[in-house]
């Protein structure tokens, strides 16, 4: 038998070795982060638990944002839909500030089950609560607080997942298991839509149908996937300022990794100013009510399966086929934008219906190879993978907590009354993102 179909194998941590030359022009040189290591190929059983653990995680995490928080919002709050972003900042917030410490702390562990897996249990626990306390919140500031709780405790368990594909996967099939995540994390969330269209009325499953799915398919990972027992790692002690200092990094150690960190950040900028309102933005275009557009949502979010799978899974075996990334980064951004920009100035549902398809096969693209991007050029992967990850977080957290601030303060820009600016917002969205794709082009070591 093949050593690598053997998930249960002792997982031996190889000598760093230099970039593989098809991967790196050879007129530049590269930066001094950990040289990828020549890690074994993982099998098919952590393949498709991690796929289906992302898919669960995105699932039971971003449903609420794609509907639940909406309706919750418009049954607490009538005609407030501005405080969807609040609640999103505030839970994105949080997330930026602690993600860095979790990673360092993730790095550390030494357990008999791994470094990973006791996050990723301990994660879950806490998002069941927060999906409970969002769904019988007796006001705003409770279902805020739940927010909060759902970013913490899901965001534990997914980001323990992206750092184990940094401690496993080698460099040829990064593309490819980021394509399928990627599918997946997009997917998922139009599932959860469509599982749960026939529940608006009963919040409490509204939440927790997700949240049940979630909870089923990271168990399976944590189960059934073998992951070294890490006491026998070296330990050393961090102090307070020890652990402050991890938060910071040398931006000209690795030019790379920061180029990389800001193109992720202008993408999810863009991304959440365009989708935060997305029910409401459907709804005011539609001349429908908030709660009618679930089934909308679910109908459209159902044909774009198909574009998402082409974006994420084209992008990223492609990206491993030809071993390019930044094409592939590049195209995806100017998808997403091109398809921001029919939105805004659509005014009835086929026109909808065609920029939300063009912006699912970038999203698709660009999320699936900056990922397989983001692990060619993380530093120091043996050590500090959570660490850097956790930093990395800050380009998603940041535009998470700033982007609906901002996007409330957008709406209503150049407008009276009841009316919101959803066609400045959908704009300005549309720059950040082809913005994103553009920056990535400045990355040396990789093609």
């Amino acid at each position: 038998m093949n050593p690598t179909d053997r998930d249960d194998e002792p997982i031996v941590t190889p000598v760093p070795s230099p970039f593989p030359t098809a991967t790196v022009d050879p007129e530049v040189i590269v930066e001094e982060h950990d040289a990828a290591p020549d890690l074994p190929k993982v099998n098919a059983r952590y393949i498709w638990f991690m796929v289906l653990a992302q898919f669960g995680v995105f699932m039971a995490f971003i449903t609420p944002l794609a509907i639940s928080l909406s309706v919750r919002v418009n049954e607490l709050a009538p005609g407030r839909e501005e405080l969807l972003g609040y609640i999103t900042g505030a839970g994105a917030l949080f997330v930026m500030l602690t993600a860095p410490f979790m990673g360092v702390w993730s790095d550390r562990t030494r357990t008999r089950i791994g470094r990973r897996r006791p996050f990723m249990i301990g994660g879950m626990f806490v998002g069941v609560i927060s999906l409970v306390v969002m769904a019988l919140a007796p006001n705003v500031l409770l279902l805020g607080f739940g927010w909060v709780l759902a970013q913490w405790g899901w965001g534990t368990v997914l980001s323990n997942l992206q750092i184990s594909t940094a401690d496993r996967l080698p460099e040829e099939q990064r593309g490819k298991v980021a394509g399928l995540t990627g599918f997946a994390t997009q997917v998922a969330p139009v599932f959860g839509v469509i599982l749960t269209v026939g529940f608006v009325g009963n919040a409490l499953l509204l939440f927790l149908i997700p949240g049940i799915v979630g909870v089923v398919l990271v168990t399976l990972f944590v189960a059934l996937v073998h992951e070294d027992d890490s006491r026998g790692l070296p330990k050393d002690t961090l102090t307070v300022g020890g652990l402050l200092r991890k938060y910071l990094y040398n931006p000209a150690q690795y030019p790379d990794f920061s180029l990389n960190w800001l193109g992720r950040f202008l993408f999810y900028f863009g991304l959440t100013l365009n989708t935060t309102f997305t029910a409401f933005f459907f709804a005011s275009r539609l001349g429908v009510e908030v709660t009618e557009v679930a089934g909308i949502i679910a109908t459209l979010g159902g044909v774009g399966v198909l574009a998402v799978t082409a974006g994420a899974l084209g992008g990223g075996f492609l990206s491993d086929r030809f071993r390019r990334r930044k094409v592939f980064v590049v195209t995806g951004g100017a998808l997403m934008a091109a398809g921001m920009v029919l939105m805004a100035i659509s005014t009835d549902l086929p026109a909808l219906i065609a920029g939300s398809l063009i912006v699912s096969t970038g999203i698709g693209m660009f999320s699936a190879v900056d990922q397989a991007l983001l692990l060619d050029v993380l530093p120091e992967k043996t050590t500090d993978a959570g660490r850097f990850m956790g930093i990395t977080g800050f380009a998603t957290s940041i535009p998470q907590s700033a982007a609906p601030l901002i996007a409330s303060s957008i709406l209503l820009v150049g407008v009276t009354g009841d009316e919101k600016n959803y066609s400045l917002l959908f704009f300005i969205a549309a720059g950040l993102v082809l913005a994103g794709g553009l920056v990535i082009l400045r990355i040396r070591s990789v093609r």
